[in-house]
């Protein structure tokens, strides 16, 4: 990720949570919240619901990945927590990276040359 950084602390993941602006699709939920930076600060959220450490570090690194491919194509100054529901345990990378689209189209990051 060469324009962004990552959420680590638990801090901020609540921050973006009560204070940001959440949309959700099938597979993906994604809260939006502005930040004072002239980078985007990702992080991801996988329960154990969703299943055991191998399939969570999966989708993990499915979801970073298909944002890592397309982050030139979103706004910066964000911090963008994605969390992934349970139906997305059965997802490929293409499934995932355009649910991510999706979301950030309905949150309207996008840019517009894109």
């Amino acid at each position: 990720m060469k324009f962004s950084d990552s959420l680590k602390k638990n801090s901020d993941f609540k921050k973006v949570y009560s204070q940001g602006v959440s949309y959700a699709n099938r597979y993906l939920v994604m809260y939006v919240l502005k930040n004072e930076t002239s980078q985007n600060r990702l992080g991801i959220s996988v329960s154990k619901k969703v299943g055991n450490s191998v399939i969570r570090h999966h989708l993990t690194r499915l979801i970073r990945e298909s944002y890592r491919l397309q982050e030139e194509m979103f706004n910066s100054g964000l911090d963008i927590v994605v969390v992934a529901r349970v139906t997305a345990k059965e997802c490929n990378y293409h499934q995932i990276k355009d649910a991510l689209l999706h979301l950030g189209s309905l949150h309207k990051i996008l840019n517009r040359s894109f």
